[in-house]
């Protein structure tokens, strides 16, 4: 089966932009507290969650400061990325984690696998017919009780740059509502237990929201 092209956009541009990337997106230390907040819960509820709780994947990772961050919160963390130029840089900068390339539509992992899921600014480039795929692969290789943080820009827009970070790309980025990510992720049979949503401000110039949801538990 070809491969959609949305993927290949994502992974053509990822892969040009990977060092201009790192140069020019603050890690997590700089991250404003609200979401530093949201990551460190995520961390904490993963952890609390009872005995033995599966890994956290963070998937489309770029090139792991936020996995590695999520390690040193105590859980463990592994990075999943499109672009094998992120995970080449990923692997070099944290040679103690583990990083592969692949793609949150068809994840490489078995079912009711993972403790955790981080999906943080890495589902806006896939197109709205593609959500429910990609939130069906998040509910299976989430264990019974897993949870799931996404972070992401909100709005109606759809956007087309010709550049990112000071190079050329060619992917495409889908801005919804924030009520229609909630009903896709429930449609995908997890449960939001929390949302937050943050305006404008800082280095974000568009509305950005935060949602945690949770596969249920097993009857």
């Amino acid at each position: 089966m070809a491969e959609p092209s949305f993927l290949t956009a994502v992974r053509e541009s990822y892969d040009t932009v990977a060092a201009a990337y790192v140069e020019r997106v603050p890690p997590p230390a700089a991250m404003d507290p609200l979401s530093r907040a949201m990551l460190a819960g995520l961390a904490e509820l993963v952890r609390t969650a009872g005995p033995g709780p599966g890994p956290v994947a963070d998937l489309g990772c770029g090139p792991g400061r936020v996995t590695a961050h999520l390690a040193e919160l105590g859980v463990s963390a592994f990075g999943v990325d499109l672009s094998p130029n992120m995970i080449e840089l990923a692997r070099h900068a944290h040679p103690n984690l583990r990083f592969t390339v692949g793609s949150m539509t068809a994840l490489e992992m078995g079912d009711d696998e993972l403790g955790g899921i981080l999906a943080w600014y890495s589902t806006h480039h896939t197109p709205p017919q593609w959500l429910p795929a990609v939130f069906a692969e998040f509910h299976r290789t989430l264990a019974p009780g897993g949870y799931l943080l996404w972070g992401d820009y909100v709005g109606d827009e759809r956007l087309q740059p010709t550049r990112g970070y000071g190079q050329p790309v060619s992917y495409e980025s889908y801005l919804l509502p924030l009520n229609r990510m909630v009903d896709l992720l429930e449609q995908a049979g997890l449960v939001v237990t929390a949302k937050l949503e943050q305006e404008p401000g800082g280095r974000a110039n568009r509305p950005r929201a935060c949602l945690l949801a949770r596969k249920p538990e097993a009857p």
